[in-house]
């Protein structure tokens, strides 16, 4: 086994973690990786972003290999809030924040990991694949970098994401495609002490259509939630309006169809039996993918875990990530464990053994003929 600096693994990790990234805000952290890039050899390449999605910028990253095949590393720049000012403290060999933040593990774990792989490549001499790097912006909240991921840029033919948690060995073969609902109730306000009867409550028109609804865990490979409502002027006003956000996912397309029709139908039906007006806006956030065990790609992954002596195997994940975007886009893209844990919580973790192991699969990936 590669000896893997982890020092300097992990000294370079706790670095990326306290440049303050949160969603919209990666200028800082994509302009010191494009720089740092550059200093390990990349040809690197900032592409532009609408100024809606971030301040900052995707990087496309490139190192020319001597073997004979090529690769796209993925991870996202951006972390979820609380993600400002993060102390890394460091105990038992365990990585985490003080507690009034996240760590950033997701996804700055898995850059670091690229990182020290490759400048473990290049000090030990060994030949190497084609590197391509994508590096994303605001990932968090709806995969917006990799759906702007300019592709004219990628040569390879498959991808690995570093963006999920669980044993080191686990590969995400399939995750589920989303569906998003935001729906405006439109009621009647009335004064609820003097005339109640002459008001159409937008809150009974949701109750109703809630009580109706399949929501929670449909199935195996199907989940829906209302996660967003909001409304209401005073205590004596019947509630002339309300908004819901609300969505579904599944690994199957057909079934999500039926998850989101059916949600579509309890609402308007509600909203019918009431008498209020009802506006759904319906969209896909992303598609659902599929990626067979029997696939050359996952079994060249496989077999670099193997050869480290540990024992890897596919899996199916309930969240989407930028694998979802870019197998959409053509490019056969798993996602990879870099041992994250309690992400998008203050209490996130990730071990240092684990961040070592996942580089040297990396090593091991990128040099193996």
């Amino acid at each position: 086994m590669t000896t893997i600096n982890q020092d300097r693994l992990i000294s370079h990790f706790i670095d990326l973690v306290k440049i303050d990234s949160e969603s919209r805000n990666e200028k800082a952290i994509a302009e010191t990786l494009a720089e740092q890039l550059g200093a390990l050899g990349f040809n690197v390449a900032k592409l532009p972003v609408p100024e809606a999605i971030s301040n900052g910028f995707n990087i496309y990253a490139k190192l020319e290999g001597k073997l004979d095949d090529s690769i796209v590393l993925s991870c996202h720049m951006d972390t979820v809030a609380p993600g400002n000012n993060i102390e890394p403290i460091i105990e038992d060999g365990v990585i985490r924040s003080k507690g009034d933040t996240i760590l950033g593990g997701d996804d700055k774990s898995g850059i670091a990991a690229i990182m020290e792989a490759v400048r473990t490549i290049q000090e030990q001499n060994q030949e190497h694949k084609t590197i391509e790097l994508a590096f994303t912006v605001h990932e968090e909240g709806g995969l917006q970098g990799s759906k702007h991921f300019d592709m004219s840029y990628i040569t390879a033919d498959k991808a690995i994401v570093l963006d999920t948690g669980g044993t080191i060995g686990a590969i995400v073969t399939s995750a589920p495609g989303q569906q998003s609902l935001k729906v405006t109730i439109k009621g009647k306000p009335a004064h609820a002490g003097l005339a109640p009867e002459e008001g159409i409550n937008a809150l009974t028109v949701a109750s109703d259509a809630i009580m109706n609804m399949k929501l929670s865990r449909i199935d195996s490979e199907t989940t829906a939630n209302i996660g967003i409502v909001s409304g209401g002027q005073a205590t004596n006003i019947v509630m002339p309006e309300l908004y819901l956000a609300a969505e579904a996912r599944s690994l199957n397309d057909d079934k999500l169809a039926v998850q989101v029709e059916h949600m579509i139908d309890t609402f308007n039906q509600a909203a019918q039996k009431h008498g209020a007006n009802i506006d759904i806006q319906s969209t896909r956030s992303y598609n659902a993918f599929t990626v067979a065990d029997s696939d050359p790609h996952v079994v060249d992954i496989m077999a670099s875990f193997t050869q480290m002596g540990l024992t890897p195997f596919t899996k199916s994940t309930g969240g989407g990530s930028d694998a979802n975007i870019f197998n959409e886009k053509g490019l056969k893209t798993v996602n990879l464990s870099t041992g994250m844990s309690k992400v998008h919580t203050t209490e996130e973790f990730i071990t240092i053994e684990d961040m070592t192991k996942i580089t040297e699969f990396l090593y091991t990936y990128l040099t193996k003929k």
